[in-house]
């Protein structure tokens, strides 16, 4: 590849894309629900929140200097991230936190690149950010989860045209959006039956003497605020 080449993939990637027809964007938000509503759809399709979950936990020990040892993504749809450094502080807190609101805040992040016309640039950035992620998965079952999530965006990236690579982005986005409240209200179910008692919001409550509940809240509204913010930017409200 010469730089002719480089400079136009930079270009590519870089560029901004006209927006879509409402009747798509509407339409995109319908089939993230339908891939987020039905228990039957929701047991294949919460994998892929796992991974955006997992991933938060990653870059934020990485960010507040914890080392991180490894992910692993279960074919349950439950995860587990390991970092070495110190049990507790900020930083281990920061860690703990990260995850139920990583898939909200990607989804978020993702609207404004898309109201901003940047479809490409969320592709490639989506695709950049699971091949980081592969690097640590530590189970066979997760770096197969991982390379396919991987290869569906870098299909949709190179062969397809401008209108499915917008429909695919949206209805990515969307799907992190919706997808992001339902965990958070599945953990406090589980907690209320006594069936979580190492989750994170428990984690957190030990870290900070904060009632995990209250870290519950602290996740729906995270999600709740970030549904809101995201689908109105999406939406053009």
């Amino acid at each position: 590849m010469d730089i002719a080449d480089l400079g136009e993939l930079w270009d590519r990637v870089t560029g901004t894309q006209s927006a879509p027809e409402r009747w798509l964007v509407v339409a995109a938000a319908v089939v993230a629900c339908a891939a987020v509503l039905p228990v039957g759809v929701w047991r294949w399709t919460r994998a892929t929140i796992t991974i955006a979950h997992e991933g938060g936990h990653g870059l934020v020990a990485l960010l507040t200097g914890r080392t991180l040892q490894g992910i692993r993504l279960h074919s349950d749809t439950s995860g587990l991230t390991v970092s070495r450094g110190r049990p507790t502080g900020v930083g281990m807190a920061l860690t703990a936190a990260a995850g139920y609101t990583a898939p909200s805040l990607l989804g978020l992040g993702g609207a404004f690149l898309l109201a901003a016309g940047r479809t490409t640039a969320l592709l490639w950035g989506a695709t950049a950010l699971l091949l980081a992620l592969l690097v640590m998965v530590r189970n066979a079952y997760g770096a197969l989860t991982v390379v396919v999530t991987c290869a569906v965006f870098l299909l949709v990236s190179w062969l397809t045209g401008p209108d499915v690579q917008a429909a695919f982005a949206y209805v990515v986005v969307w799907f992190l959006l919706i997808g992001g409240v339902r965990p958070v209200l599945e953990l406090q179910g589980k907690r209320g039956r006594g069936a979580a008692p190492d989750s994170d919001a428990d984690q957190l409550a030990r870290l900070t003497r904060v009632p995990a509940l209250l870290w519950v809240l602290l996740f729906l509204l995270v999600a709740a605020a970030s549904l809101f913010a995201g689908g109105s930017r999406l939406l053009a409200l």
